[in-house]
């Protein structure tokens, strides 16, 4: 069995936020939430989601321009929730990428329906390697070769990753001089929370730092950062 499905909530009401993530995780799921599309921006860029619960009328840059701005990269399934009536909204939101739609007030039980209903349809198995996949990237006088998952020096020797430093490095790379939480990175990683004195992502960037930084007891690659997390210190460019 897989990882829950995590799901990132926006809405700028409390009470509707906060109960529906209340009932999403009593029926096996893990719930973000956000009171606006600037928040949901942060934590769409340190987290991984399988599905956006977005409200239309919000505040700011309300729910129908985030859906026309995401919709585009395809990559994250939205179910949009409107005001009783108003059909433009939805239509609108159909037509410009929602995957479906609820009008409010509506019964929790039936947004359960529609999120694993969506989600069963978008069935997307994401590569290992996110954005980087396909690609050739190179930081620090490593290359990365994300097809073959290996690291290639400047001598051209090879350094074979295992599927958990991987993934690890992927995140990093993607989100290079991004500080991370070990929480954070876990999410990404591997689609969980941390447990008490959980230590896997430490025991991963220990593993991942005796291949890759030149003195392993004076990191410069991957940085620890002091009540922060982690940090990958260098830019990130596709290799020639």
């Amino acid at each position: 069995m897989g990882p829950p499905p995590h799901i990132l909530i926006v809405d700028d009401h409390a009470q509707i936020r906060e109960s529906v993530a209340r009932f999403l995780e009593k029926n096996g799921m893990r719930t973000t939430v956000a009171r606006d599309a600037v928040e949901m921006d942060a934590k769409l860029a340190t987290g991984h989601f399988d599905l956006l619960v977005l409200d239309v009328m919000m505040p700011g840059e309300d729910g129908l321009s985030v859906c026309r701005r995401l919709a585009p990269e395809g990559d994250l399934p939205i179910i949009m929730l409107t005001a009783l009536g108003e059909e433009t909204d939805r239509i609108v939101g159909l037509e410009i990428g929602a995957d479906d739609y609820l009008p409010k007030p509506f019964n929790p039980r039936e947004l359960l329906a529609r999120i694993k209903s969506v989600l069963r349809r978008s069935n997307r198995d994401e590569p290992v390697a996110g954005s980087l996949a396909g690609r050739k990237v190179s930081f620090a006088h490593w290359i990365l070769d994300t097809d073959r998952q290996v690291l290639i020096d400047e001598s051209t020797t090879e350094t074979p990753l295992t599927t958990s430093e991987f993934k690890l490095l992927a995140v990093l790379l993607e989100r290079a001089r991004m500080v991370l939480s070990r929480d954070q990175l876990l999410d990404l990683t591997a689609g969980r929370t941390a447990g008490p004195m959980d230590r896997t992502i430490d025991n991963q960037i220990s593993r991942l730092r005796r291949k890759i930084e030149p003195d392993v007891l004076r990191p410069s690659v991957i940085k620890t950062v002091r009540n922060g997390g982690y940090c990958l210190a260098a830019d990130v460019e596709d290799a020639p």
